[in-house]
């Protein structure tokens, strides 16, 4: 009897042990608890302070997990091994998680400060209503340059990138939707344009570019900008400010002519385990005063119309990264093209950079 009795003593405290192990082991993987909230977010992203700040006030302890890009993050949701109760998708990710059924819908009754985001920035194309997400950071896509050597380029116009002043100056970011966006626009077309003539002028302009284009570059497009390896730069108004704070002779002007105006925004993965905790957490961030201590930190723009007033003045009143509704209406936010379409984007691209490499040896 003493022997059953140690035996299950024993399995008891291995079972316990057991327990344990696999809460921690949850834990590190992003599997949430009433107590802990995992959060999916881009790199350097947040205020740190912010995570601590969150547990002070509700007691839940933030497991922040990163990616570095829209596609690595929509696969590991997709396979479904990690539990994040928060995700921060851009806008074109959010239409597609909808179609495949990997979001749920916010409860906007828990998120009073909803109210503080500039309606500018709410019920966009590819979430109507924000049922499935809500603005995290907001921006642009347009030119950096260096106005020492450009001469009297203003690039108000995408077409002065074609100026053959410009003769191996110009870097462009490695991305599809982007060049063939400004390819688009710099000939009047919508750069969610799917009309397959329209689609061949834009590359047949686009290849008229590469004696001008230096290089299509990835992260590094900060670093070689800020180093004046070129003069000009495709980027977006994020990357721009980093550039800019690296070296202040740079400028950044978005075309009038049109270009894109893109969206961060907070989701709930259909897997979340701590909803609760996910609405708090969106709340928390859509405080104004979180809001511009986020905003200042990463140096993105914030949705937050109640944060403006909270940023420093020569944050708020930069038009560049601020731009007045008037030029802000004019921009488009990506469409979900649909896989076809989009992967003929991708095709138009690659020639475009094969037509650049022939040229490059001639």
């Amino acid at each position: 009897m003493k022997s059953l009795v140690r035996t299950l003593v024993a399995v008891l405290v291995i079972a316990a042990g057991l327990l344990i192990a696999i809460n921690r082991l949850n834990s590190s993987q992003g599997y949430s608890g009433a107590d802990t909230l995992t959060v999916y977010n881009w790199g350097d992203y947040i205020d740190p302070d912010l995570l601590d700040k969150f547990r002070e006030e509700t007691g839940i302890k933030v497991i922040y997990q990163t990616f570095d890009s829209n596609e690595a993050m929509m696969t590991k949701i997709e396979q479904g091994g990690t539990t994040f109760d928060i995700a921060v998708p851009s806008d074109y990710a959010i239409g597609k998680m909808r179609q495949e059924n990997l979001l749920l819908p916010i409860d906007h009754a828990k998120l009073p400060n909803l109210a503080n985001i500039d309606s500018r920035f709410l019920n966009q194309s590819f979430d109507p209503g924000n049922v499935y997400s809500i603005p995290y950071f907001w921006g642009t896509v347009g030119i950096v340059y260096n106005p020492e050597l450009v001469g009297d380029l203003t690039f108000d116009s995408w077409d002065d990138l074609w100026d053959p002043s410009l003769r191996n100056n110009i870097l462009l970011v490695d991305s599809a939707r982007e060049v063939i966006g400004m390819g688009l626009n710099s000939l009047g077309y919508s750069l969610n344009d799917t009309d397959e003539t329209h689609l061949q002028e834009a590359l047949g302009k686009l290849k008229k570019l590469t004696p001008n284009v230096k290089a299509l570059v990835g992260d590094e497009i900060k670093m070689l900008l800020a180093g004046e390896e070129a003069a000009v730069g495709l980027v977006w108004s994020g990357d721009a400010s980093e550039i800019m704070d690296e070296n202040d002779k740079l400028d950044y002007v978005i075309p009038k002519d049109g270009s894109n105006l893109w969206f961060d925004n907070m989701v709930i993965p259909k897997t979340a385990r701590n909803l609760d905790g996910a609405l708090k957490f969106m709340n928390f961030m859509l405080d104004p005063e979180n809001a511009a201590q986020n905003a200042e930190y990463v140096g993105y723009a914030t949705p937050n119309a109640k944060a403006m007033p909270l940023l420093p003045a020569e944050i708020a009143e930069d038009k560049r990264f601020y731009p007045e509704p008037a030029l802000t209406d004019k921009l488009e936010v990506y469409d979900n093209l649909g896989k076809r379409m989009l992967a003929h984007y991708n095709e138009l691209f690659l020639e475009f950079k094969m037509h650049k490499k022939v040229n490059d040896r001639v």
